[in-house]
């Protein structure tokens, strides 16, 4: 989804001011909700994870979105035929590979996040523009095959690329993922667990994967903040399932890649800061703004920093916060997106004020203290994972986590074009496993649970043969496991209960097996023909005198 950023005039407060200016007019927000991600190519961004499977009208769940004249328009983009599958990752770590030389070219790298039916991936794809016009963008997708130690499926993690003597690595750390499947009960299938603390390097040209335990890092960390710059990654904040905690953590990473085996240390630095899921946007060459995130299960962190990286080391000191409005300061969750050069996407639950409940009111915040014509290429990559955390229970909720993202927008002016309109598609609710299949369904997808044992992140249905056929829950139809599996295997015709009367008039009676015998009348006409004939009379008459 691409975001224009309208150019403002050159603000008159104080250097470290930050200005919040509310987009008024959205239209056809539904698609942007936590756990969606942007991606910038050509100072184009384009809005990618959207929620729920996507439809015919975009059939690769990417668009291109606009922010003009307060007003939101999508248009769908396309990928090429030799694309790869992309499904609509929700929550994953995302960053973008630079290519070679002077080229402003460069892809993104998508791995892990949560598909719609909330299965965990644990792929790499390769993202690339190979076509934009006016009227159509076109992407390639790849995926990347691994090997070695390939990092288990996750989401809340964070992916960087750091470069040393000439050569680049991928490095892969934190993150959630589902427990062991040998450790599930049917209260606890959906049940979430920290990653181990291990820290993955990607061979990205071999796809090659090699796993590190380093003693300074004890415990898993979900939905932190790393900022790359060369070959040193700083790892910041973050929030700890097991312990419930946000400790006030600041790692430093360094990877060396000689010739022979890369080399992976880690050091402990003091002037942590306790956060999760928050937003980090780049503002210079060595500085960056954190905003965002939370501090605590109930409490938003409202206080903003610097960041520097020079000469090796890391500064982060307090900075002048916006004046934020009552409605965020109130709201109990939030989250947002880097929409590079200091501006910042913040979105708020809008529930409880307007008509459609899945909206949200949506803010741009400018932490840029250089003039926005000013152009300056930025050498570092952030990747941070901001979410509207679940409160309470560690149970994934669709609606209640992370909004990943990690992307590098300009401003820039496009033509009016045709946009996306949501009006033209399908109701999800009639298609995927997650229908309402008759009045009295009550599966959810955000609180489901397996209930036959062939079950494991998708309940199980049935097809009801009545008129052109339509899908039900077997658990909503009170099938024993026995019966479905009966079913499954006979090839008979199922009625679900509200057409289970059909089943009679249906039915084909057995066929009645006739056995053959010869008729008695006409043997008796045969007899009697044999005693008209005048040889049988002659005989009788002989016989009785």
């Amino acid at each position: 989804m691409l975001v224009n950023i309208t150019r403002y005039r050159k603000m008159t407060q104080p250097a470290d001011a930050m200005s919040l200016q509310m987009v008024s007019a959205v239209s056809n927000s539904s698609l942007l909700q936590p756990g969606s991600s942007l991606l910038n190519f050509d100072g184009h961004v384009f809005f990618f994870g959207q929620k729920g499977w996507p439809k015919r009208s975009c059939p690769t769940g990417v668009f291109f979105l606009d922010i003009k004249q307060n007003e939101l328009k999508m248009k769908p983009a396309a990928f090429s035929r030799d694309s790869c599958y992309l499904p609509p990752l929700r929550y994953p770590a995302i960053c973008t590979l630079r290519g070679n030389g002077e080229s402003d070219k460069h892809q993104y790298i998508i791995h892990g996040g949560k598909t719609p039916n909330n299965d965990l991936s644990d792929k790499i794809y390769i993202m690339s523009m190979v076509n934009k016009t006016t009227k159509k963008t076109t992407f390639q997708c790849i995926e990347k095959d691994l090997g070695g130690d390939v990092p288990e499926a996750r989401y809340g993690h964070t992916i960087n690329v750091v470069h040393s003597r000439g050569k680049s690595m991928i490095v892969i750390f934190g993150g959630r993922s589902y427990i062991p499947l040998a450790q599930r009960t049917t209260e606890k299938w959906n049940s979430v667990v920290d990653c181990l603390p291990s820290v993955f390097l990607v061979d990205f040209e071999f796809g090659c994967c090699t796993s590190y335990i380093l003693p300074e890092l004890q415990d898993g960390l979900s939905f932190h903040v790393s900022v790359a710059r060369d070959d040193t990654i700083y790892i910041l904040g973050g929030h700890s399932l097991q312990n419930n905690t946000r400790p006030p953590s600041l790692y430093k990473l360094k990877v060396d890649l000689p010739l022979g085996s890369p080399c992976v240390t880690c050091s402990i630095l003091p002037g942590g800061i306790s956060v999760s899921s928050g937003i980090v946007t780049q503002t210079g060459d060595t500085e960056f703004v954190l905003v965002g995130g939370y501090q605590s299960d109930n409490q938003k962190r409202m206080i903003c920093n610097t960041i520097v990286l020079e000469d090796n080391k890391i500064e982060i000191v307090e900075r002048v916060s916006p004046d934020w409005t009552p409605d965020i300061k109130h709201c109990r969750m939030w989250f947002g997106c880097d929409m590079g050069k200091g501006s910042v996407l913040l979105g708020i639950p809008g529930a409880n004020k307007q008509l459609i409940s899945d909206a949200n009111y949506f803010y741009i915040l400018r932490c840029n203290k250089a003039e926005e014509d000013e152009e300056e290429e930025l050498t570092a990559q952030t990747c941070s994972q901001a979410s509207t955390e679940d409160q309470g229970d560690s149970t994934p909720f669709e609606d209640s986590e992370e909004f990943s993202f990690s992307a590098e927008a300009s401003s820039f002016d496009v033509d009016d074009i045709d946009t996306y309109n949501e009006d033209d598609e399908e109701d999800e609710s009639e298609t995927g496993y997650w229908i309402i299949c008759c009045a009295s369904c009550n599966i959810d997808i955000n609180t489901w649970v397996p209930f036959y044992s062939t079950e494991l992140n998708k309940p199980a249905m049935i097809l009801c043969s009545s008129g052109s056929g339509h899908w039900v829950h077997a658990q909503c139809m009170d099938l024993s496991e026995s019966m479905l599996l009966q079913l499954s295997e006979a090839n008979v015709k199922y009625f679900c209960n509200e057409h289970v009367h059909l089943n009679k008039g249906l039915q084909t009676p057995k066929k009645a097996v006739h056995l053959k015998k010869q008729p008695m009348k006409r043997l008796h006409k045969k007899k009697t023909m044999k005693l008209t004939t005048p040889v049988k009379k002659s005989f009788l008459r002989r016989l009785f005198e």
